[in-house]
């Protein structure tokens, strides 16, 4: 019987070769740089099984984030699972946008609505940590994740103190006294009539997540609607949206009373979150 290295391994593999490399890596607790300085080594039988379970399950469509429970965002490694959207690389222009808007402002208030992983909170909160942060979410599922990785990741003793994981349908369960200087949200923006929804990673995803099962703009309205009464003096609302969006987002932002009204292109040259200041 022939010696299986990670070499053959990858060579074998119907994977792209990135994805196949992750799941080796994942399976050996290897970093990547060992299957170059290891890549001849015999491996054990019962890891290259374990290897090819994950394989199948990639060729079947899973998403690699959760069959490795792990995904990076902004510079932090977030566990993922199924109950939860993975963090995309886009959402980051979000987290950037954010940044820019609190620069002048000591210890900013911020509001992440439908945090998910808490990605977006998280990363904030690691980039500013005299920032206050809230993160909401109505799933339990979902606010279990985002807490392990609040734990895990932020420093317990950031002078913005424990980032606030709360169980909320978007703003209901806030105290009627908070006010925010900034608010952001990557909410569920895909009509429930895509076909996408039944393509690729996104059939393993939470549907709630991504799909308001309405128009694509319901969660988008509410958002908007409810910020004005959220938001302290010259505060900001930014919001993450499709790729063909961006107009109607800007007409509820401006209907609603926003200056400054906006949309920020991704690096693929998308209109991919829209947002405004209150004036005071």
């Amino acid at each position: 019987m022939d010696l299986v290295t990670p070499v053959a391994l990858l060579r074998a593999s119907p994977l792209p070769p990135l994805e196949a490399r992750i799941l080796l890596t994942h399976v050996l607790g290897w970093r990547h740089t060992q299957l170059i300085t290891r890549g001849d080594e015999a491996l054990d039988s019962m890891v290259v099984e374990q290897y090819r379970a994950l394989e199948t399950r990639r060729v079947a469509g899973e998403p690699v984030a959760q069959l490795v429970g792990a995904r990076e965002f902004f510079g932090l490694d977030l566990e993922v699972t199924p109950d939860v959207l993975i963090p995309r690389p886009e959402t980051e222009l979000l987290v950037e946008t954010a940044l820019v808007a609190m620069e002048n402002i000591s210890r900013p208030r911020v509001l992440d609505l439908g945090t998910g992983t808490g990605a977006i909170a998280l990363a904030i909160a690691s980039m500013r940590p005299d920032a206050q942060v809230w993160a909401l979410d109505r799933s339990a599922e979902a606010l279990a994740v985002a807490t392990r990785n609040a734990a895990r990741l932020l420093d317990a003793k950031r002078p913005g103190g424990a980032v606030v994981l709360q169980q909320s349908d978007w703003y209901g369960s806030l105290g009627a006294a908070l006010s925010f200087n900034v608010i952001v949200s990557n909410p569920p923006y895909i009509a429930s009539s895509d076909p996408h929804l039944s393509e690729g990673d996104l059939r393993f995803e939470p549907r709630g997540a991504l799909t308001d099962e309405a128009d694509g703009l319901s969660a988008i309205r509410k958002i908007v609607a409810g910020a004005p009464t959220r938001l302290a003096a010259n505060g900001v609302l930014w919001i993450e949206h499709g790729y063909d969006q961006a107009a109607a987002v800007r007409t509820l932002l401006a209907a609603e009373g926003f200056a400054e009204v906006r949309s920020e292109p991704d690096l693929a040259g998308i209109e991919r979150i829209s947002g405004g200041r209150l004036p005071g």
